[in-house]
């Protein structure tokens, strides 16, 4: 590994001003894997909404459940704005940040269930030599906790919503990532539960695996759709490089 690339599962902002390591050059291999994560590695996007509940229910309002495809997948401004608008609660946007985020983390404290197959494909790229990234619009404090869980051995980098000017549904964190690996976003396979990680992976020019978890999401061009990461292995990733 590069000077330039950070340690395992360190915080992409630590790249401060150094140089990007150049993109490997072989147009027909796999060159990263950038990998989201509530809904796609963890079985998390419920805890959220669970937590959304909860805290709106405190503040004497009542989530409508057609709200749930709104808010999940997103930035944690976008999602929580758009609660505080919908129910007219008394109750800033940075308040409100910190409550979802101390229930998410209570949640995960008490459990945090792997997506079916997340821990065999980790197993599998890490023995490759495959390198990882995790790219989240959740905030830094939530990806360690999960971290811990999930092992920050497996990646390269972690890109954290809260770290990027702009987060999902812009192309910024993919970018990022994949200049972070020192891969050609194209040569990237992305893999991604929910429309707004697609919309910025495909934005950022890579290869997308979308695992629905909460919303259906449509095959489309540079887009294959999955049941679950049980149906996605090394080869399956190397030949998306091929499409």
């Amino acid at each position: 590994m590069t000077s330039t690339v950070p340690a395992l599962g360190t915080p992409l902002h630590s790249l401060g001003s150094a140089q990007a390591p150049a993109p490997r050059v072989d147009a027909a291999t796999l060159q990263g894997v950038l990998l989201d994560m509530d809904g796609t590695l963890v079985d998390t996007e419920g805890f959220w909404w669970d937590a959304e509940v909860e805290v709106f229910a405190r503040l004497g309002h009542t989530l409508d459940e057609a709200w749930r495809d709104v808010v999940v997948g997103g930035p944690m401004t976008r999602s929580a704005g758009f609660l505080i608008d919908s129910t007219g609660a008394d109750i800033t946007l940075d308040e409100l940040t910190v409550l979802l985020n101390d229930g998410f983390e209570e949640r995960i404290s008490r459990s945090l269930p792997l997506m079916p197959g997340a821990a065999s494909l980790l197993a599998e790229l890490a023995a490759h030599g495959v390198p990882m990234a995790l790219v989240s619009a959740s905030h830094r404090r939530i990806i360690d906790r999960v971290l811990d869980s999930i092992g920050a051995h497996h990646f390269e980098l972690t890109v954290a919503g809260d770290e990027v000017p702009r987060t999902k549904p812009h192309p910024d964190p993919y970018l990022l990532a994949a200049a972070g690996i020192g891969a050609d976003p194209a040569r990237c396979a992305v893999i991604e539960d929910t429309a707004t990680g697609v919309a910025a992976a495909e934005a950022a020019g890579c290869r997308v695996v979308a695992v629905p978890s909460v919303a259906p999401i449509p095959p489309a061009a540079g887009r294959t759709v999955v049941p679950s990461l049980e149906h996605v292995n090394l080869p399956f990733l190397q030949g998306l490089m091929t499409l």
